[in-house]
């Protein structure tokens, strides 16, 4: 995105695709043009200025201003990514370059990485399973944490903190380089408290809920974040090794977890930072290896990955249905590990850039506890790629690749371990039946660069795959904190999509002025894709457990829509802006035929006004309204939500105290009229629980 690259003020100089030294200067067009000529994607990519500047909490709160990007909030300090309406296992989230593996299939956890370790962002928005295999259906986040130290030693410390939730941070780095070994450490700590929202009550399934000084009890949390990185970089070699680990512990709102609460004898309202049950702790744990070598046209690379996942939710031991009393609060115990490998190269000849590759993933879950959703299960997969981008002039590429991936999945079987009378008879129930699935798939793309005058046009066309799940095959339980029963479904088949999307980049001239001159830039991402196969949870009138059941399903989808964005550069000071986006979807087959899909995203814009301090962008105050349209297009009984508005205010600063210090303040406040509204994305709205209400977002850093 053009405006964002400005903003950010970013330039990477590339090692190679995995290591970077980033720079603040200011960001010419034709720097711009070269990006946008990289790939046929459509993406966007913002740097560590950009993501400090516009800090507003967890890391997808602070990249939503993005074109397409959302952040699915879940109640608990956290949020998820979504790209074009699409998130969880359609959404590839990688880690210089390993996607990174918790249990994405959770809608109450967010992103188990440290925010503050973080570089560069890049944004991939549409299909790129070609380069990353399955879950990339829908787009990747990447996120780079290794760049190289250019000086002896050099550091940060930076205090933060939220007014809604009483959140309060520090996040700390140190590194350094000698001749060509270089190391790097971050650490970050938070604590938050229960966070507000503008109502006294809400409503539960009739019922109403009043709040305490309008906090949703036990939303409290804490996050720890530690890594360490060590390594070498030499001309024609660099190898680094990272470990870093993640913790997080969070509340679940009280009341969300079932009317029983209201006989519970834990007094909620006691403190507003207390965590009390029912509540999940998250550990992350994650060992990176990446080793490049090259020498003329001619380069290789080689990445591994150890990571391992363990979420446990706790609850109070309370009998449901023909359940006796648990014997502990421990409801649900989750233990994934994750083996990753990836091989690449890269050969330069005449007009031509190939590149090949070779990935391997095994994992293996192991559940636990007295509650039961998903089974235990190993899957695998290894995929082989190979791709070629030609010149045929500086302002028109041409590239084109295809991908060839193999899965197996084995699901193990479970049955309760509670008798339930059947008839004149006790037996243990099979939640899940031991299967073993295997799935083959073949994709391709295709794309096309082209640059005329003050134009820049791409296209990108292909095929995309995603393998279904663990939890699409085998789930069968309740899961409370989204208030719904889920049930798998065996027979699933591979999710594939078609898509076709493209960017118009236009950039005018300098117009005089006595300002210094007028800029404008526009900017269209169209896109349309069909899924023959899409797998999605599929909303019923029935009820299980006296929860409504929903129940994983396929059918045929098409999906198209739009982001477009125009920016006024008015002297060295002035910009003004103002973006929106639209995403339609319909059902093709099915029993919910000619509906939409569940939880779909409305359309929004946003228009703001940014006022510059200095030509380079070290310092900025802004204005923004962001406005979304209200939800009618939804999947019976999924019920409508209004449209609404927040006014919002950014601002940033550098200030230089020596030649080796800087200090930089960014200061976000959304919601700034304390609005009442709901995200038509959000679970919290099916119990009439609002957004929460205005929050101020303050940081404070020092570079030395």
């Amino acid at each position: 995105m053009i405006v964002n690259l400005l903003t950010a003020a970013l330039m990477a100089v590339a090692v190679n695709d995995s290591t970077v030294t980033l720079q603040s200067v200011t960001v010419s067009g034709q720097q711009r043009r070269n990006y946008q000529m990289r790939s046929s994607h459509s993406s966007v990519q913002v740097g560590r200025e950009y993501i400090g500047h516009n800090f507003a909490g967890s890391l997808m709160q602070t990249l939503e201003g993005l074109p397409g990007v959302k952040a699915m909030a879940i109640g608990s300090g956290q949020s998820k990514p979504v790209i074009r309406g699409l998130g969880f296992n359609r959404l590839a989230v990688t880690e210089d370059g390993i996607k990174h593996e918790g249990q994405q299939w959770g809608d109450d956890h967010g992103l188990e990485i440290d925010q503050f370790a973080i570089d560069r962002v890049e944004v991939i928005k549409g299909p790129a399973a070609l380069l990353y295999g399955s879950d990339a259906i829908g787009g990747v986040l990447s996120l780079y944490t290794n760049h190289v130290p250019v000086e002896p030693f050099s550091g940060s410390v930076q205090l933060f903190g939220r007014s809604n939730n009483e959140q309060v941070g520090l996040s700390a780095k140190v590194e350094g380089r000698k001749g060509n070994f270089f190391y790097r450490a971050n650490t970050t700590l938070i604590d938050y408290a229960d966070y507000r929202v503008p109502t006294d009550s809400i409503q539960y399934y009739s019922y109403w809920i009043k709040l305490h000084r309008q906090r949703l009890r036990n939303t409290a949390g804490c996050e720890r974040d530690g890594s360490v990185m060590l390594g070498y970089a030499g001309y024609h070699f660099h190898t680094d090794v990272r470990l870093s680990d993640s913790y997080s512990k969070s509340g679940f709102f009280a009341n969300a977890h079932g009317l029983e609460v209201r006989l519970s004898d834990i007094d909620y309202d006691r403190s507003r930072r207390d965590i009390d049950l029912p509540h999940q702790w998250v550990n992350h744990l994650k060992v990176l290896s990446h080793t490049s070598w090259r020498t003329g046209d001619l380069s290789a690379e080689l990445s591994l990955a150890y990571q391992n996942n363990l979420r446990e939710e706790r609850s109070e031991p309370i009998s449901h249905g023909y359940m006796p009393t648990p014997p502990d609060s421990r409801e649900r115990r989750f233990n994934k590990s994750t083996y990753t490998g990836l091989l690449g190269v890269r050969y330069a000849v005449a007009n031509h850039a190939l590149r090949g590759g070779l990935s391997t993933e095994h994992q293996h879950n192991r559940r636990s506890g007295w509650g039961f959703i998903i089974p235990d299960f190993e899957t695998s997969s290894t995929g082989a790629y190979i791709t070629d981008r030609y010149t045929v002039r500086d302002n028109l590429i041409v590239n084109a690749g295809m991908r060839l991936d193999y899965a197996r999945t084995h699901i193990h079987g479970y049955e309760d371990w509670f008798a339930t009378p059947v008839g004149d008879k006790r037996v243990y129930l099979q939640r899940s039946a031991d299967q073993r699935r295997h799935f083959t798939s073949f994709t391709w793309s295709a794309g096309v660069n082209y640059s005329v005058g003050q134009w820049v046009v791409k296209a990108n066309v292909g095929k995309s795959f995603r393998v279904p799940i663990p939890k699409e095959l085998g789930a069968d339980g309740v899961n409370y904190h989204i208030f719904r029963y889920e049930r798998g479904n065996a027979e699933l088949d591979p999710e594939q999509s078609y898509q076709l999307d493209a960017t118009f980049s236009w950039t005018s001239r300098p117009l005089a002025s006595r300002c210094g001159g007028v800029v404008l830039e526009v900017q269209l991402e169209p896109y349309v894709n069909y899924f023959p196969n899409y797998i999605y949870l599929n909303p019923t009138s029935d009820y299980v457990e006296g929860l409504q059941l929903y129940h994983y399903t396929q059918a045929r989808v098409l999906r198209w829509g739009f982001e477009a964005e125009a920016t006024c550069h008015v002297g060295r000071h002035w910009e003004a802006h103002l973006q929106g986006e639209y995403l339609y979807a319909r059902q093709q087959s099915g029993l919910k035929k000619g509906y939409t899909l569940p939880f779909s995203t409305p359309w929004s814009t946003d228009a703001g006004v940014k006022y510059l301090f200095d030509a380079k962008g070290k310092g900025f105050v802004g204005l923004n309204a962001h406005v979304v349209g209200s939800q009618h297009e939804i999947v019976p009984p999924e019920m409508p939500t209004d449209g609404y508005w927040t006014l919002n205010l950014s601002a940033g600063k550098d200030f230089g105290l020596s030649d080796r210090m800087r200090l930089n303040v960014a200061l976000h406040a959304d919601n700034l009229l304390n609005r009442r509204y709901y995200d038509h994305t959000s679970y919290y709205r099916l119990i009439d629980v609002p957004e929460p209400g205005r929050n101020i977002s303050v940081k404070v850093g020092l570079e030395f």
